[in-house]
């Protein structure tokens, strides 16, 4: 289930967009060849197969252009359509649907890329426990959506950002001088609402980990599924199981099938394909 995010959160992100695109001049091509009083109506289509994600994003960024634009919704975040396939229909100002035309397609394909992608591997491991979640690696300032946009596509959250979960690394371990005292250091200092997961790269940091008693989840990173299965048979329900690295929709039903609790990617967010929309001007 994924529910639509306030358009507080929303706005800034297309404000900002939409400031770069017009710079210190506004849409100069468009202010010069169309009348103020020309009126428009077009068609926003998907040119791909995909899922559909950030269409609010459409509707902002006619809406702070000009107010009378109207963008009637044929489809909602979360559909799946096919080439040539009508999603919104866009009347009024000429000139408002140019110049506001390129900043939401730009922010809808992206979001809706990363939605197909993860509708792909949520697919491919569905009718296992596995739940598919993204990462901490996304564009800066674009996180509340595109970790939005893995909900549409059927994922889930990774933490939010360094103040929400703790995540212990090799580096934070190599720094502590050890498993054991990474999480002794952490356990002493943050609240007890506030999980801690560890990475771990072999069964012997593993059971360092499980041995504090002190872990909410261990991420497993870049193991086999043959090691996978070994580290789900020591974790034991103790801790949250999560699978990390390289992970494609071709491998992920067999890592599912190891028995892991979250198979986590990072590639979804940061070099996801954007999917292809086009505007169609009525003749």
């Amino acid at each position: 289930m994924h529910y639509p995010l306030p358009d507080l959160l929303l706005e800034p992100i297309v404000r900002a967009g939409l400031l770069e695109d017009l710079g210190r001049a506004g849409d100069i091509t468009t202010d010069a060849i169309v009348p103020p009083d020309a009126i428009a109506a077009a068609a926003l289509r998907s040119r791909q197969d995909g899922v559909v994600a950030g269409l609010d994003m459409v509707r902002l960024s006619f809406k702070l252009i000009d107010p009378t634009v109207t963008v009637a919704m044929l489809a909602r975040d979360g559909d799946r359509v096919a080439p040539g396939d009508t999603v919104a229909r866009i009347e009024g100002s000429a000139r408002g649907v140019l110049t506001g035309e390129r900043v939401g397609l730009n922010l809808l394909s992206h979001l809706s890329g990363i939605a197909t992608a993860t509708a792909s591997i949520a697919q491919a491991i569905a009718g296992s426990k596995a739940k598919l979640c993204c990462t901490r690696k996304t564009t800066p300032g674009m996180r509340a959506l595109q970790k939005y946009a893995v909900r549409v596509g059927g994922g889930s959250n990774h933490r939010f950002g360094l103040d929400d979960a703790v995540l212990i690394k090799d580096n934070h371990i190599a720094i502590a001088g050890s498993v054991g005292a990474a999480i002794d250091r952490v356990r002493s200092n943050v609240g007890h609402l506030v999980k801690v997961e560890v990475e771990v790269d072999t069964l012997a940091q593993l059971a360092e980990a499980l041995a504090t008693g002190g872990v909410d989840a261990a991420l497993l990173d870049n193991m086999s599924c043959d090691t996978l299965r070994e580290a789900v048979n020591m974790i034991n329900g103790r801790a949250i199981a999560e699978a990390s690295g390289g992970i494609t929709p071709e491998t992920a039903p067999g890592i599912a099938a190891t028995g892991v609790d979250l198979i986590s990617v990072g590639w979804l967010t940061h070099s996801v394909r954007a999917m292809d929309f086009g505007l169609d001007f009525d003749a």
